[in-house]
């Protein structure tokens, strides 16, 4: 089922986010994790890629699996920075032969050892080239795409930013899934600046529980969001017990969850990663309003 179906069908839905394992070694654990979450029904599972390595092919493997195994939609993720189109169209059809019907289509981030290089020689160095590449393709596919409610980082402003967003929606994204927020207020009022752009497909917000403290730093660092006073006051009071973190970051996620849907948002995505239970309890928190 096409992801785009799914958003426009009028409905609550929550879907999850999983990733592929680092190594060989680690797979089995990390498909008994996803299998837990997709038994739970979300309405779709994301499958983050696994770049550089033979460990990128367990993108495919997981999202094949759920989809199989258990009915529930995958959302393959697919990033293209410092790929050759030679190897992205192998991915692509790779992903076709597999029933794998939408695509995230990422740029991916710069590995550490390429930081220095001549980026003019690559084949591609934005997330616009592989959308482009993937609907000139004519697999099929539903196309997703990432924003940034507060800019992307690389961007000098957020009217710029806005302004590549759109061409990466012109270009064949049929939807887009933000970065993690944590405060609400921050996606409302980029709703109003992408929408006065011009943007129309459906976009859906990014909730990141939070359930430990050492996760506060990895989450600013990967995503530079905004963490609001009220979500530090949880942190500070709650941080230096594991237990109560975790009770209290999936409750703050769970209403953060519940005030999108208050306000009209009927899609919301779940960077729950590889926690069954963590997806599972958000899930619970909200069965009467979902009606699971």
């Amino acid at each position: 089922m096409k992801i785009i179906d799914i958003l426009n069908s009028g409905k609550l839905h929550l879907s999850f986010e999983v990733f592929p394992p680092k190594t060989d070694g680690a797979f089995d654990s990390v498909k008994a994790a996803t299998e837990k979450i997709a038994q739970i029904r979300p309405s779709f599972v994301s499958v983050t890629y696994g770049a550089g390595g033979g460990t990128s092919r367990y993108t495919l493997d997981i999202a094949k699996n759920i989809k199989d195994k258990y009915g529930v939609p995958t959302l393959a993720h697919l990033t293209c920075v410092s790929s050759s189109r030679e190897t992205v169209k192998e991915r692509i059809e790779d992903m076709k032969n597999a029933g794998i019907e939408n695509v995230m289509a990422l740029r991916g981030d710069i590995p550490a050892e390429l930081e220095g290089d001549d980026r003019s020689k690559w084949d591609y160095n934005y997330a616009i080239q592989l959308v482009r590449d993937i609907k000139e393709s004519g697999a099929g596919f539903c196309i997703g795409g990432a924003c940034y409610p507060e800019k992307h980082p690389e961007s000098h402003n957020q009217k710029e930013d806005i302004a590549h967003l759109k061409e990466k929606v012109d270009a064949g994204c049929d939807f887009l899934t933000t970065q993690m927020i944590f405060d609400n207020d921050l996606f409302y009022s980029f709703m109003y600046r992408v929408r006065e752009a011009g943007i129309t497909v459906p976009i859906i917000p990014g909730i990141m529980p939070i359930t430990s403290k050492k996760q506060v730093d990895s989450a600013l660092r990967l995503s530079g969001s905004f963490m609001p006073k009220r979500f530090k006051s949880l942190v500070d009071r709650f941080g230096d017990d594991p237990a109560a973190m975790k009770q209290a970051g999936i409750a703050y996620a769970t209403d953060q969850i519940i005030d999108l849907y208050a306000n009209g948002i009927t899609n919301v995505h779940v960077y729950t990663m590889n926690k069954p239970d963590v997806a599972e309890k958000i899930q619970s928190n909200l069965s009467e309003i979902l009606g699971k």
